[in-house]
């Protein structure tokens, strides 16, 4: 019963004493006091009662036989629908010990016979009141539970929305960032293709006229083993024998050149899969080659001298079934990270200190079972403190200096691990020993909702 209930209605009082005039006279009593009073004569009845239509206010005789009024209390206070009840004992014993066991077992209040009707009436109207403004206290504090709970639940969806966003926002940078990339890649290996093409198509007939040459040359030197003076001095002038020898090698040399610019125009094309952006079987080994391809600018310096040494240990792996160009983003932003870190600790550390080791990233494939493979890309840099490795996948959450980095690289790469692929991405770091961003995916993707 809430506290506009227990103002509005008249108060429900039950009266126990087994003396028929004491409990006529205090029905009589509250009656005439608009009270509605039931009354009943032993301990059974009180608890039946009590049980089977909770009063307001229980008025306890204690003497009373088979079940005294302490025992009845107790029963009351043992039942969750009575224990709420306060009850004012009756009695004639006004020892202290008494009421001190009175209201050790849970009474409220206690009056000495014989009544004083002003009395009993002040403490029965006292003891409704303080459950009046109990009840109040109770529903108030169950409002401000319920509008605190309100508030709560506004303020999760608020920050829920705000994940959202800042998702969708980081998706949204990324996917273009990614697709021009994409195309300038795409472009640029486009460009090179073409004339490449041409070189090596023209290398094999070169190599074909050129024996051809050096065979008509030879001819005539054994035909005329004596030559004129001017072509005596010219075949000194050019070292006619070295050039026979160097000039297959120069144009070997010139195809292998071809053949390697042919293959880092693959190496963009796969980066780029922008004919790959459904899922198809593919071998992971590749695109993360062509990955490392696209950042070989930052692992040697300008004397193309290697800064950072990658260290490559492949187990064979079956081909993949993933969204080719999404994984190699992958790829590309935990590289980035591990680059950035060694880059940030040669920057601090000391260059006289030639104890230091070399910057290493290593790049380890596993197949860890019939259903799933794993990447693990370990650098030897300074590692990822306790405190910021929770929000590392955290969009916009970055370590690297203002205009430096965005925050967006991992939370991407999560997404499309987890969300696309149904994989997992871990970071497993010690301070000051590396970190390994540990990559895990089935072989087999569900299609997943883009």
């Amino acid at each position: 019963m809430n506290s506009h209930q227990l103002e509005s209605h008249l108060a429900n009082l039950l009266v126990v004493d087994d003396t028929p005039d004491n409990l006529r006279l205090l029905s009589t009593m509250l009656s005439d006091k608009g009270y509605k009073v039931r009354g009943v004569i032993n301990g059974e009845m009180a608890l039946k009662a009590a049980r089977s239509t909770p009063p307001d206010l229980i008025l306890l005789d204690i003497t009373m036989p088979q079940m005294n009024g302490y025992e009845v209390c107790q029963h009351l206070k043992a039942d969750g629908r009575t224990s709420g009840i306060p009850v004012i004992f009756l009695s004639a014993l006004d020892q202290v010990l008494d009421k001190v066991k009175a209201f050790a077992v849970g009474g409220v209040d206690y009056i000495t016979k014989p009544f004083h009707l002003e009395e009993v009436l002040a403490r029965v109207e006292n003891q409704l009141t303080i459950q009046r403004l109990q009840q109040k206290l109770h529903d108030q504090n169950a409002r401000l539970r319920e509008s605190e709970a309100k508030e709560r639940e506004k303020a999760h969806q608020l920050e829920l929305a705000l994940q959202q966003l800042q998702h969708t926002q980081a998706q949204l940078i990324q996917s273009e960032k990614m697709s021009s990339l994409g195309n300038l890649v795409a472009g640029v290996a486009h460009e090179i293709n073409n004339p490449i093409s041409f070189i090596k198509g023209n290398l094999s007939p070169v190599r074909e006229y050129t024996e051809d040459l050096l065979r008509l040359v030879q001819l005539y030197t054994e035909d005329f083993p004596n030559p004129t003076a001017a072509i005596q001095k010219q075949l000194e002038a050019i070292d006619f024998t070295f050039l026979r020898n160097d000039l297959p090698k120069l144009i070997a040399s010139m195809s292998i050149g071809a053949d390697r610019i042919g293959e880092i125009v693959q190496s963009l094309r796969n980066f780029s899969r922008l004919d790959q952006a459904e899922l198809k079987a593919v071998d992971i080994h590749e695109g993360i080659e062509s990955t490392l391809m696209v950042l070989q600018h930052r692992l040697k310096d300008e004397a193309d001298q290697t800064i950072i040494k990658v260290v490559k240990e492949y187990e064979a792996l079956p081909k993949i079934e993933c969204y080719a160009g999404q994984m190699n983003q992958v790829f590309m932003n935990v590289l980035t990270n591990a680059i950035d870190a060694l880059q940030s600790q040669k920057s601090w550390a000391n260059d006289a200190d030639d104890s230091s080791p070399i910057p290493t990233i290593t790049i380890c494939t596993k197949l860890l079972s019939n259903f799933q493979v794993g990447i693990y890309i370990t650098d030897n840099g300074p590692g990822i403190t306790e405190e910021v490795k929770p929000r590392i996948f955290d969009p916009f959450f970055t370590t690297k200096e203002v205009g430096k980095g965005k925050g967006l690289g991992l939370s991407i790469s999560y997404a499309i691990v987890v969300g696309d692929h149904g994989g997992q991405l871990r970071c497993l770091s010690v301070p000051a020993q590396g970190a390994t961003l540990a990559i895990e995916i089935p072989i087999h993707v569900k299609i997943q909702l883009r």
